[in-house]
């Protein structure tokens, strides 16, 4: 038996194509104005940023010579990791740095310390993900093949088991980046065969290859007789950024009032081949609707690789992330006066909403259809 079950109120407020063009000028002027003001100080954030991840990671690996120091050594690494993988390796693989011209923070050269080929991944998040956000069918983010986080995605009792699959992802996002562009749902389906996956398996193998000896071999084996508490750290400190990461990407793009939309409802323009497209203002109008922010103070927005800003992310993800927190109330300000809503809340509560909607979506049930404007005059036509 299917049950309906009352899902978020659709916070889809329509504007008109003259709306969407005025909304679009207003977040390219944003854009345009912080690229002509990049300078010294984005790039000094960074070096400093690279140096501090440095030397957290340099003193984990240190302390886990002194047994007393284990838990100290643990979070050094942990933070060192998060720092790696947030605030520098997903910020500087969008190519926000690139205009610096340092080749070690160049997009085309950096990789980060996760099992994930930084090759890889920026085609499925840089390309695929930030061109098609939220659009059912087109961003395999939603969900990441494993998770029903949209009650527009179709319900099979695999999807009871919705909260045990998101834990282990939580405790392996890490692998479970990794893998997503091998599609495995769509092996599985029938839409995409092993041998569509073989060159990527040359790269992913030689990425898995080297992490694992690193954290679960070398490390360890310089540590002598300490091997295996040095083992247990740098899995534990893994685990650590692991959790940290999935939680704060899932509260960017899955907490209730988050929208997704049909390849249908973005093609709003043409093309310049008179083909039907989507509009850079639509594009932006699917971004604001497409992510949510998460509040906090400065420390929180560094770890968080200031994707604590989505919605800014969303909108102008080559720009320093260093940025988002000095446009956001801006951006902010024009959403409210186009009637458009900013979703943002603390930590607990997007993580809570996430949650209850990863456990809501288990059960069979269909989104409530929302009336339209044209869908009520139909019905008032069809009632006269």
């Amino acid at each position: 038996m299917t049950i309906t079950q009352a899902a978020p109120v659709s916070r889809k407020v329509p504007l008109t194509a003259e709306q969407l063009k005025a909304f679009g000028e207003e977040m390219d002027a944003i854009r345009q104005r912080v690229l002509a003001d990049l300078g010294e100080a984005d790039a000094e954030y960074i070096r400093k940023v690279v140096k501090y991840q440095r030397g957290l990671e340099v003193a984990g690996r240190a302390m886990f010579y002194l047994p007393p120091a284990w838990p100290l050594a643990v979070a050094a690494l942990s933070l060192s990791k998060i720092l790696d993988n947030m605030e520098i390796g997903h910020n500087v693989m969008h190519g926000q740095y690139d205009w610096m011209g340092d080749p070690g923070l160049s997009s085309r050269m950096f990789d980060w310390d996760t099992v994930c080929p930084g090759e890889q991944w920026k085609y499925s998040h840089n390309y695929i993900h930030h061109t098609f956000t939220n659009i059912l069918g087109k961003d395999r983010d939603i969900g990441y093949g494993i998770l029903r986080m949209d009650e527009d995605q179709k319900w099979r009792p695999y999807y009871l088991g919705n909260p045990v699959y998101a834990f282990a992802l939580m405790m392996l996002f890490e692998w479970g980046v990794a893998l997503h562009d091998l599609e495995v749902e769509n092996i599985v389906s029938g839409k995409r065969s092993l041998a569509d996956n073989k060159p990527l398996y040359p790269g992913l193998l030689r990425k898995i290859r080297r992490q694992a000896l690193k954290d679960y071999v070398l490390f360890p084996a310089l540590t002598g007789p300490l091997f295996p508490l040095t083992l247990a750290g740098n899995t534990v400190a893994n685990l650590v950024r692991n959790v940290w990461a999935f939680n704060i990407i899932f509260c960017g793009h899955f907490p209730a009032g988050v929208e997704t939309f049909t390849e249908e409802e973005c093609l709003d323009g043409e093309d310049a081949n008179g083909e039907r497209s989507e509009t850079r203002g639509h594009w932006y109008y699917r971004q604001v609707l497409g992510s949510a922010n998460i509040s906090g103070g400065p420390l929180f927005h560094i770890l968080s690789g200031n994707l604590s800003h989505q919605i800014e992310h969303h909108l102008f993800p080559d720009l320093p992330a260093r940025r988002y927190p000095q446009v956001a109330a801006e951006v902010k300000e024009i959403c409210e006066r186009y009637g458009l809503p900013y979703n943002t809340g603390p930590l607990h509560r997007q993580v809570g909403s996430v949650f209850a909607k990863i456990c809501r979506l288990a059960l069979p049930g269909r989104r409530t259809p929302q009336a339209t404007p044209s869908a009520a005059a139909d019905a008032a036509a069809a009632a006269a």
